[in-house]
């Protein structure tokens, strides 16, 4: 049987904790669909907190500025986010605070022209959500970068120019002016869409139902 071809669009934040689960559960589907499809994955951008200064802030106090919820309601999504996590092969850390993701969108778009972007993508939400680290800070973006396989170099060339700035604007633009609003938001083959971070059964189900259509 020819694995039919499947275009996935991944609209995300490396900030988002549903994205990291969204992406580990997509790779599950897609693995128990091993030899049906062919799928090849980009990564868009999208940023939670695009006014977010350098630093960051603290993760309880900017939950509760932003949603209104208090500590012990955050404690419990966090608990939450660790269980849905864990159950998808992901483990969320201490993540303390929350900080501006534009670099790593930049150079997340590099990497998809090197070959690297998946790779790339997971070593940043495992930086981030599982270490730790300031998904803003260089160093930790180089490091990641050289993980993956990249030019390290090249990755703090990147970083230190402002190459990219305008691709990546541009594509946040775009999917917010088709009505991204919420974050993750996966599309296959550019007209279906699947929000949240959802089970790999569903998507496994959505994809089983596009190939079916497509044939």
């Amino acid at each position: 049987m020819t694995a039919q071809p499947i275009q996935i669009d991944f609209v995300s934040d490396v900030a988002c904790p549903w994205c990291a689960i969204g992406l580990s559960s997509l790779q599950q589907a897609l693995a128990r669909l091993d030899g049906e499809v062919e799928a090849k994955i980009v990564m868009h951008p999208f940023e939670l907190n695009p006014s977010m200064t350098p630093g960051g802030q603290d993760v309880i106090e900017y939950l509760g500025e932003k949603y209104g919820r208090t500590p012990e309601q955050i404690a419990e999504t966090q608990a939450m986010i660790r269980e849905r996590g864990a159950a998808v092969g992901f483990e969320f850390g201490s993540r303390t605070r929350v900080y501006n993701t534009f670099d790593a969108h930049r150079l997340l778009h590099w990497a998809g022209i090197e070959g690297k972007q998946v790779a790339l993508k997971e070593a940043l939400l495992q930086a981030y959500h599982t270490d730790g680290k300031d998904p803003g800070n260089h160093d930790v973006l180089v490091e990641a970068a050289g993980a993956v396989g990249l030019d390290a170099a090249a990755a703090r060339e990147v970083l230190e120019s402002n190459r990219f700035a305008d691709e990546v604007r541009a594509q946040e633009q775009e999917y917010q002016a088709m009505g991204i609003q919420s974050v993750p938001s996966v599309i296959f083959n550019r007209r279906y869409l699947v929000s949240g971070g959802q089970p790999p059964e569903v998507f496994e189900q959505a994809i089983r139902q596009i190939v079916a259509e497509s044939a």
